[in-house]
């Protein structure tokens, strides 16, 4: 057994840290991140944390970048002041989508962010909702992967869903589409989705299966540009879809996200807190709804804390 349990939070996702260190019942770990004239970032632990079992929260979202880099500061710091332990807990995964080469000269970069997480001291890392599971294979050290699925599935059980599809945005999303479609006892249709380039722009061109008459939720992983998600709504009411929702676990939303969802006419866009949503943007989106991970999340750290299993969550 390890010892006392510590949670920390980083600079990118405070809100979300504060809300699981409150459904723990515990409070967040003092510490001061310090950023220079010349952009080099300083991490103090202002606690002691020797032999104890940290879990360090620090999301993926702009700036990137300075967020990862303070990550592995504040995990070194931790490992250097002697915690026993240290899990590194990133609700969205930092370079997630570079996840394969499908390129001559370019790098897996996810793979070399989980090699950059256990030079730091990571002994441990928890994520969720991984663009491509494979990811988890890039660690050798325990790494665990939580499902917005649950979160997401008690939300739409409020709602009628008599006459209800659930949409996978393309063939990669399917078994997640499915698992919820499955959750939610209704039938499933795929979105044929060809990309051409790396302009992040894809064309959604046939659906296998029938929307026709029917309320879609369109379900996937995360929404970068939004433009994904405006085609496979354009193409569900061509085929006569009543309404379209969607069901997402990160919201990205970079780059022209807004204009492009906001032109896309959703019924309702449903996503979690697992990347902070600012209020001008969710104000901007009246169809959005946000929903909470930190009970997740905190359930999750409390099993990893007292050797339990992760994978009874999630069936």
């Amino acid at each position: 057994m390890f010892g006392e349990m510590k949670v920390f939070s980083g600079s990118s996702h405070p809100e979300l840290a504060r809300g699981i260190a409150t459904h723990m019942g515990m409070p967040l770990g003092r510490l001061k991140v310090t950023r220079f004239s010349n952009e080099n970032i300083k991490v103090k632990i202002e606690e002691n944390v020797r032999e104890a079992d940290v879990f360090v929260i620090q999301s993926s979202c702009p700036p990137v970048s300075d967020n990862l880099m303070e990550m592995l500061i504040l995990i070194d710091a931790l490992k250097f002041a002697s915690a026993a332990r240290i899990t590194a807990v990133l609700p969205y995964f930092p370079y997630a989508r570079s996840d394969k080469k499908d390129e001559a000269r370019i790098s897996i970069t996810a793979r070399l962010v989980a090699d950059l997480l256990e030079t730091a001291g990571a002994d441990r890392v928890l994520t969720m909702t991984l663009h491509a599971p494979q990811i988890l294979g890039f660690f050798r050290k325990p790494a665990d992967q939580l499902l917005a699925t649950p979160i997401l599935t008690n939300y739409f059980l409020t709602k009628d869903l008599s006459n209800t599809t659930v949409v996978a945005t393309d063939a990669g999303a399917a078994k997640f589409a499915g698992h919820f479609a499955k959750r939610l006892s209704v039938p499933m249709a795929i979105i044929d989705k060809r990309r051409f380039d790396d302009s992040e722009k894809a064309q959604s061109v046939a659906l296998i299966g029938d929307v026709k008459g029917r309320d879609a939720i369109i379900y996937d992983d995360e929404i970068a540009t939004g433009g994904s998600i405006k085609e496979a709504a354009r193409i569900l009411r061509e085929l006569g879809a009543k309404s379209v929702r969607v069901g997402v676990t990160h919201p990205v939303f970079s780059g022209n996200a807004l204009e492009t969802l906001n032109s896309a006419e959703l019924d309702e866009l449903v996503v979690t807190d697992s990347i902070p949503v600012s209020a001008e943007r969710a104000k901007a989106m009246p169809y959005l709804k946000v929903l909470s991970t930190a009970a997740l999340f905190g359930d999750a750290i409390l099993r990893i804390h007292g050797g339990r299993s992760i994978s009874e969550m999630m069936d």
